[in-house]
């Protein structure tokens, strides 16, 4: 999907399943009048075909492995893996308190660049957070991909620890009443 007029199509297709009315109340305490509710976008199996597809071609070149951030990035990772062919890690925001107790599970990361996958973007703190864990377990994180991007501060905050977001959308996109998200 690489032409203006799909795309179009395709964020009029997020906005009328995702974009719900609110309100809905965020972490930090804001309220959103109406947001983005990426579990309808998961339910949906056309739409979230079509959005990893057209996600795919936002992956980079060098990519070897594709990290979904619970709860939002984790069929949104499945999906791109399977339209991409890259091997795919799940990431919790903690580590699991019983069996495995990791925090990363999939596939070996074995230093291998990594790109990060999620649903919504606003500040950036969670990819930063998750920036940092791959890090540590080894893996080379400089790219970040999502299907909405708020614009709260996010790109500016990964790019200052190296890290380029790549959105398939941003607000602007959806046509309609403001879409949040519910991240």
């Amino acid at each position: 999907m690489t032409t203006s007029t799909s795309l179009a199509g395709l964020a009029a297709r997020l906005a009328e399943a995702s974009c719900v009315k609110g309100p809905f109340d965020l972490t930090d305490g804001e309220q959103l009048d109406s947001y983005f509710d990426e579990y309808r976008l998961a339910a949906d199996p056309a739409l979230l075909r079509d959005t990893a597809a057209a996600m795919a071609d936002l992956v980079p070149d060098d990519a070897q492995l594709l990290a979904g951030i619970e709860l939002g990035g984790v069929p949104l990772v499945v999906a791109l893996s399977a339209v991409t062919g890259l091997p795919a890690v799940f990431l919790r925001r903690s580590p699991k308190g019983y069996g495995s107790r990791r925090q990363i599970e999939g596939a070996a990361i074995n230093g291998r660049r990594t790109v990060l996958v999620d649903d919504v973007v606003r500040s950036g703190s969670q990819l930063f957070t998750m920036t940092n864990t791959l890090r540590v377990a080894g893996a080379a994180v400089t790219d970040a991909l999502c299907v909405l991007e708020r614009p709260l501060g996010g790109r500016m905050l990964l790019a200052e620890h190296r890290v380029t977001l790549h959105s398939l959308l941003t607000e602007a996109d959806l046509s309609g009443p403001r879409a949040g998200d519910a991240s």
